[in-house]
């Protein structure tokens, strides 16, 4: 199995935590905003997990990125009514959070690369899975609804 494939079968979680021990890499520190200021997004990415997390389970369906196919329902309520990825979003926060305590502008790049590589692999993924699953009704979801935010 070559690496690229192997890349592509984590579990969103463990790319976040990835790009996390990345980022505490980053050898410079700079302290020019409070580390504080890192409670914002934290807390916010936190709350959004959990929001959608209590919807997925008020609907009855999976929780899980690697089994899109499994959605036995569309969920669109709740915080799934304003991102149609509230848990990569909360996924971005905390990485935006992270960045924020290392104060580290370098850092910073984190939560881009993991947007960008949830874009490009995990969600255009489920995105293709669950455009078979529901059909029309997906795709008037992907009209109304943006994809992050």
């Amino acid at each position: 199995m070559n690496k690229a494939r192997f890349l592509l079968w984590l579990p969103p979680p463990a790319i976040a935590t990835l790009v996390a021990g990345l980022m505490w890499l980053l050898p410079e520190r700079y302290g020019f905003w409070p580390g504080w200021l890192a409670a914002l997004p934290l807390l916010a990415g936190i709350s959004l997990m959990l929001l959608a997390a209590r919807e997925l389970n008020r609907a009855d369906t999976t929780l899980l990125p690697f089994t899109p196919e499994r959605a036995s329902s569309l969920v669109t309520t709740g915080v799934f009514a304003y991102s149609r990825n509230p848990i990569y979003l909360g996924d971005a926060l905390l990485l935006l959070a992270w960045a924020l305590w290392l104060q580290s502008w370098p850092a910073l790049a984190g939560p881009v690369l993991f947007v960008a590589y949830m874009n490009r692999v995990q969600i255009a993924a489920e995105e293709r899975a669950l455009a078979l699953r529901f059909g029309k009704a997906y795709t008037d979801y992907c009209n109304r609804v943006r994809r992050w935010l």
